[in-house]
């Protein structure tokens, strides 16, 4: 027995082929009462439609390229796996997937995205990790390939973004703090020039200037790379001045672990605050500012394919989302 056809579909309704048709794919074309006729007819007949079929004839491949990229081998956690998990299931609830690609640096990703555009085999591309001045927004606008990013470049209003709010993350963790009874606060961070580790050191020092304790503070500011040894070897720098700080900012979970390590090994009194909130966080204890990674894959998904029926279009080109600071035991008040 064969698997039931459009036609089959067709005669069971009492409708024609295009009809059919319309039921599937264009749903307000058709009456109420006949599109409930051809759903009965689909739901009694078993039937499948057959999106590779679909995609050759709607011209479209109902694919999301996206470059995955390899885990920086000193980090303890990546918020990277959450957010390809929170794309896939948000791609998938629009009836899209997901098309996974490597790519030897961000010239690299536009020629793949290109060549992948041009095969048909993907309809646009949601970018990751961006960075200030970063080639990949150009260069895809410039071949009028579909695409959204996650992060902002600071020329922004060209193209659609979604970005968690870095600054408020940090400052939130500062306020924390400071309701704690802190008041020398200390930031590890990465080193300057990388545009998610700028926006929460700005989020720390704005957060200090405005409880009036960044004068002074300016030693307490300390950066280097994303790695558990950076983070124990810049607590120690901090532990041993002659005004050590009573807590601490750190820019990701795994530099936090780092001050916590060492902290810990000194049984000195610091109170430390990650962010990401990673199962590193959990499993440590650590307080840290969680991103709300599935409510960004739903956001990148709308920007790439634009608003669904029923949204109102023309909304803002990009969409800035607010983080949580989780508190747990490395910053609760002793």
């Amino acid at each position: 027995m064969h698997p039931p056809t459009v036609e089959d579909v067709a005669r069971a309704a009492g409708v024609s082929r295009q009809t059919v048709s319309n039921v599937l794919n264009a749903p307000q074309r058709v009456r109420p009462e006949t599109r409930a006729r051809v759903e009965t007819a689909i739901e009694q007949l078993g039937y499948r439609p057959n999106r590779v079929a679909q995609s050759l004839r709607a011209a479209t491949s109902r694919m999301i390229g996206y470059r995955i990229e390899p885990m920086h081998p000193h980090a303890l956690g990546s918020i990277h796996d959450r957010f390809l998990h929170a794309l896939a299931e948000a791609g998938r609830a629009a009836d899209r997937h997901l098309l996974l690609f490597t790519a030897d640096d961000p010239q690299d990703e536009v020629a793949n995205v290109q060549a992948l555009h041009r095969a048909g085999a993907i309809d646009g591309v949601v970018l990751y990790g961006i960075q200030s001045g970063d080639p990949r927004p150009p260069g895809l606008r410039q071949l009028r390939i579909p695409f959204a990013a996650f992060g902002r470049t600071g020329a922004d209003a060209e193209h659609p973004w979604v970005d968690i709010d870095n600054a408020a993350g940090t400052a939130a963790a500062v306020e924390h703090l400071v309701t704690g009874g802190h008041r020398r606060i200390a930031f590890v961070g990465y080193p300057q020039g990388a545009a998610v580790g700028d926006r929460r050191a700005d989020g720390w020092r704005t957060a200090l200037d405005q409880h009036g304790l960044l004068d002074g503070s300016h030693h307490l500011d300390l950066r280097g790379e994303d790695s558990l040894a950076t983070g124990s070897r810049l607590a120690e720098v901090l532990l041993d001045h002659p005004t050590p700080p009573t807590a601490v900012v750190a820019a990701t979970d795994t530099l936090a672990a780092g001050v916590l390590r060492t902290v810990r090994q000194r049984h000195a009194r610091l109170a430390v605050v990650g962010f990401d909130d990673t199962p590193t966080a959990g499993a440590l204890d650590l307080s840290s500012v969680r991103q709300p990674i599935e409510a960004v894959g739903h956001a990148m998904i709308r920007a790439l394919l634009g608003p669904v029926p029923g949204e109102t279009p023309g909304e803002p080109t990009g969409q800035l989302l607010a983080p949580e600071l989780i508190v747990r035991a490395s910053s609760a008040p002793h």
